[in-house]
């Protein structure tokens, strides 16, 4: 058998393969969840930097100081940071999902590492879309006897996300490519399973070696699975672009008729 062979001989086993896909299951799971929180907190960050002014400027001088240093670092330095000095809670010091309590630990570590970093992004991505917002909602809403918070969570907030639905998918895919990262400190993500598969390797392709070529398979099984996940969000990115385009045209041609 060739060492080619042996190498897809290795992709036949249904052990592996059931391995590889709680691999990418952690993925998604961790990257979900990163860009939910992501979300929430973001759009927290982007009020407060935004519209906090006066006596609350304290607020926004931390939200600003918040996000211009999780933004210009790099994400790997977080994670290390994360796993030497977040505690995890006691509740996470125990075996659960086929996990040992020492993998769940650093899983809990990695999600925060990733969520402070993904809601610094976001933030600015949400607050690109209020900017987007006229002032005149804001003093619409004002006439109709909405408060501050009620014209932010039914008139701003909404138009603002419609806005960067496009980028929050864009920075989707980021998130999903950069939790690749927490292999570095042995999460069990996708690409953390592969390198464990690729170090016993001779175990599986039947040479009793670790070959060239098993590199390239497993890799490139890796390769297959986050271009597919990320090509269909790039492909949703693009399509939801192209309709926003289009309700613009027929928005201005609308206006222009009348």
């Amino acid at each position: 058998m060739s060492t080619v062979g042996a190498s897809l001989s290795m992709l036949k086993n249904p052990t592996i393969l059931q391995f590889i896909l709680k691999g990418l299951a952690f993925t998604m799971v961790v990257s979900l969840i990163a860009v939910i929180i992501g979300i929430l907190f973001g759009s927290v960050l982007a009020l407060v930097r935004n519209y906090c002014t006066g006596k609350t400027r304290v607020l926004k001088w931390l939200a600003t100081a918040y996000i211009e240093i999780f933004r210009n670092t790099p994400l790997l330095l977080w994670i290390f940071i994360c796993v030497v000095f977040c505690p995890s809670p006691k509740f996470l010091s125990k075996p659960m999902f086929t996990l040992t309590s020492v993998e769940v630990g650093l899983l809990f570590k990695a999600c925060v590492a990733l969520v402070l970093f993904t809601s610094s992004v976001i933030a600015e991505i949400v607050r690109g879309g209020l900017n987007a917002v006229a002032q005149g909602q804001f003093e619409a809403g004002h006439s109709q006897g909405f408060n501050t918070v009620q014209i932010m969570v039914y008139i701003v907030l909404p138009q603002a996300y419609r806005s960067v639905i496009p980028t929050l998918l864009g920075q989707c895919i980021t998130t999903i490519k950069d939790s690749s990262y927490l292999a570095n400190v042995a999460v069990i993500e996708l690409m953390s399973r592969v390198k464990k598969i690729l170090s016993a390797a001779n175990m599986y392709n039947g040479t009793g070696q670790i070959n060239v070529s098993d590199v390239f398979i497993l890799f490139g099984v890796a390769f297959v699975i986050y271009f597919i996940i990320n090509f269909i969000l790039s492909c949703t990115v693009r399509y939801l672009q192209k309709r926003s385009k289009r309700n613009k045209q027929v928005t201005v041609e609308l206006l222009t008729t009348e």
